[in-house]
């Protein structure tokens, strides 16, 4: 007998393409979300929180948790002007699975030996990578990941592949100074991740990026990469760039895809 609300089966393993979020049960549509508020915690700011989760299809709402955040950087308490909500609840919406439309990957994933080998064989040099981040952006932590030996996720950075020719410039670097940089070096590939989001900085920057190399460099340019958690991969050619990479994005895929862009195909026998 199905709950009240719940006279259907919401799911893939129903082989259907309508789903709802999952709770406690199959298509109760449960869901957790958080926000912050400018107004000073208490009851008229849970009151608020539950009007706006109303609003946002969240009904009945729960806020489960909540606290203050302290004004201009002082300690929270009661002279916050801030509150932090988590609200728990049921949303009415469904999601049609079959309307999702997603950027595919159009290469294989690769491994290092794999990458190497087709550098070796099919371009017969180094191929040359420089990596960087660039503006006030000084989070080095996403292109450390893709770069540095170490790696991320289980994975060997780039400097691993010995095929490839890998230079960190490191945090806050210039555009002017990333052109000379690839320029000079004679790079292949220029990868720059950005972690700073505040007024679509990254997106700014990253425009900044391609109109530099684009004048400088012209159709000689190197390929030219961005990532960063805050990135829709769908934005490549709104922003003058060749590839956009999410976050999550793995050392492996990027080097698959250096190869993809950078290295000319096995000719057919």
């Amino acid at each position: 007998m199905p709950e009240q609300g719940q006279d259907r089966d919401f799911g893939p393993s129903t082989g259907g393409s309508v789903v709802r979020p999952y709770g406690d049960t199959t298509g109760d549509g449960m869901v957790q979300t958080s926000f912050t508020l400018p107004v000073p915690p208490g009851p008229k700011a849970d009151g608020a929180a539950l009007q706006l989760a109303q609003k946002m299809g969240i009904e009945p709402a729960m806020v489960v948790h909540s606290h203050g955040i302290g004004s201009g950087g002082g300690a929270a308490g009661d002279s916050a002007a801030f509150t932090f909500f988590v609200v728990y609840g049921s949303v009415r919406h469904l999601v049609d699975l079959d309307a999702v439309h997603v950027e595919e990957r159009p290469y294989p994933l690769l491994s290092p030996g794999e990458v190497n080998a087709a550098v070796k064989t099919r371009l017969r040099r180094s191929l040359v990578v420089l990596g960087a981040c660039i503006g006030t952006d000084a989070h080095t932590v996403g292109i450390d990941a893709i770069l540095n030996l170490k790696g991320f996720a289980g994975e060997k950075g780039l400097e691993y592949y010995r095929e490839l020719q890998v230079a960190n410039l490191g945090a806050q670097v210039s555009v002017p100074e990333l052109v000379h940089a690839a320029r000079a070096r004679k790079a292949d590939a220029v990868l720059v991740s950005q972690v700073v989001t505040q007024r679509d900085a990254h997106l700014r920057n990253t425009r900044e990026l391609a109109g530099a190399f684009r004048e400088a460099m012209g159709e000689s340019r190197p390929l030219l990469v961005v990532g960063g958690p805050r990135f829709d991969p769908a934005m490549a050619a709104d922003l003058g760039v060749d590839k956009v990479f999410g976050r999550g994005t793995t050392p492996g895929e990027v080097a698959s895809y250096l190869v993809h862009a950078l290295v000319p195909e096995e000719a057919s026998a």
